[in-house]
């Protein structure tokens, strides 16, 4: 039985599954919203069309996961941080960001936030893709 999906959530999972990492840009205001929403945050306007996001980023804080709210299923990606992003767009959110451990985030934080990550798309182990994010290399 697939799992039906509403048609934003739907559109944005078949862009990843092509390769595409898309947000949605407001008409009215140029607020771009990722992940995509049905209006905009802004200033509230439905007239939201489709963008292809650059995948550029800063992280601007970096939280290690506990032990106890990890995620069995991100073991997979390796060792990895939960931080506020803001993309190139404008957008802020939380998202995982891949290649932390306590080492790299006392580096990160000892050279001083913000620093240039940019976004990758990630095969689940459930079967589908999500956007996760990455370090630049320096």
């Amino acid at each position: 039985m697939a799992i039906k999906l509403e048609k934003v959530v739907q559109t944005f999972y078949e862009n990843l599954e092509a390769g595409k990492i898309t947000g949605k840009k407001c008409t009215k205001c140029g607020n771009v919203e990722f992940p995509p929403v049905y209006a905009c945050n802004k200033c509230g306007c439905w007239d939201m069309e489709w963008v292809e996001i650059s995948g550029k980023a800063k992280l601007h804080s970096i939280v290690l996961p506990a032990a106890l709210s990890s995620k069995p299923e991100y073991k997979a990606m390796g060792k990895f941080a939960y931080g506020e992003v803001e993309l190139e767009e404008g957008t802020r959110l939380n998202a995982v960001v891949r290649g932390i451990n306590k080492k790299k985030r006392n580096e990160l934080l000892e050279k001083g936030l913000p620093v240039n990550i940019h976004a990758a798309i990630w095969q689940r182990e459930a079967g589908y893709k999500t956007v996760v994010f990455e370090l630049d290399e320096e």
